[in-house]
């Protein structure tokens, strides 16, 4: 397997669940966001391949790859290479355009001309824009109302338009808020670090209502590798959550509180988003996950009550 944004954080969980599983795992990283200490399980694996790269640098990458794969040919790329910070890509659309639907392209095309068959892709619950009621895989129309979630639905389409040229098998998993140790970005990670800045009071965007579901990593990584070991059609897509939960930037807020700085004072900006391209309120369904035999274990707050507890530990306990 090549993993594109392997030092990321949800790139380190998902290269030590597949070395666990017994594959053989290269992955690269322009470490903007990553960092090179997530990946103290996987480097002491001797079956693990790193190289600090961006894959947006095509020869570089693809020099890499035919040196790994010269004994072993790569099967399939999980592709979570992408701008994490919606707020950076609403400031500059070229971040998004850049680091999201550009990572997508350019990994296509060292598909292509390495000749491997399967992407899996990480997406996002931002394709669908604003909707009410349930989200599912076939809701729409869709109409993304942030530069990240409309680079993430390109990705998608260009990885469908790939399935008719080349492709022999895509899954793309539609992510909620993912939440976890090692985060580098996100309300829990911001949250932290402005009450370590100021312990007497926490800045919070918008005003506490905002309602997302929350998952968390490990749960993630269970439903993508369940899901990419047990259907092998040519295209599978399929929304990952924690059920019908969900939890609101309130609760987030005074958890964190709680856990860092208690009596801290919470100061809300006001309004109904935090930002522009913010998608205020939503709520998968997981009806077709749930069929497909897997089910999550923790509800959305659960979700964010580990993870606020992950990460206030060193970074050597959250390995």
């Amino acid at each position: 397997c090549f993993i594109t944004g392997v030092a990321g954080f949800i790139g380190s969980h998902l290269a030590d669940r597949l070395l666990s599983l017994g594959y053989r795992v290269v992955g690269v990283d322009n470490l903007l966001l990553g960092r090179r200490e997530n990946l103290a399980p996987a480097l002491a694996h001797p079956e693990f391949r790193f190289e600090a790269l961006d894959v947006n640098d095509s020869e570089a990458c693809l020099s890499f790859l035919r040196a790994e794969s010269a004994h072993a040919p790569i099967e399939t790329v999980w592709h979570l290479a992408a701008n994490s910070d919606i707020q950076a890509g609403g400031n500059d659309p070229d971040v998004d355009l850049r680091l999201t639907f550009m990572t997508t392209y350019n990994v296509l095309k060292l598909m292509q001309a390495l000749q491997i068959p399967q992407i899996v892709f990480a997406s996002t619950s931002a394709i669908y824009g604003e909707h009410a009621g349930l989200l599912r895989e076939d809701t729409g129309p869709l109409f993304p109302i942030s530069n990240y979630g409309a680079m993430k639905l390109a990705s998608e389409g260009i990885i469908t338009a790939a399935l008719e040229r080349f492709l022999k098998r895509a899954w793309i998993f539609r992510f909620p808020n993912v939440v976890g140790g090692r985060a580098t970005h996100g309300a829990i990670y911001d949250f932290i670090k402005k009450l370590r800045r100021n312990p007497a009071e926490l800045e919070v965007l918008g005003d506490g209502t905002q309602e997302k579901p929350y998952l968390h990593v490990g749960e993630l990584i269970d439903a993508m590798t369940f899901l990419f070991q047990q259907f092998q059609d040519r295209l599978n897509y399929f929304n990952v959550a924690p059920g019908a939960s969900a939890t609101t930037v309130r609760f987030i807020a005074e958890a964190v509180v709680k856990a860092v700085s208690p009596g801290a004072k919470i100061h809300y900006t006001g309004g109904a988003k935090g930002w522009v391209g913010d998608v205020s309120r939503f709520s998968y369904s997981i009806e077709k996950i749930q069929a497909a035999g897997w089910s999550p274990r923790l509800t959305s707050n659960e979700a964010v009550e580990l993870a606020i507890r992950e990460n206030l530990q060193p970074p050597a306990a959250s390995h």
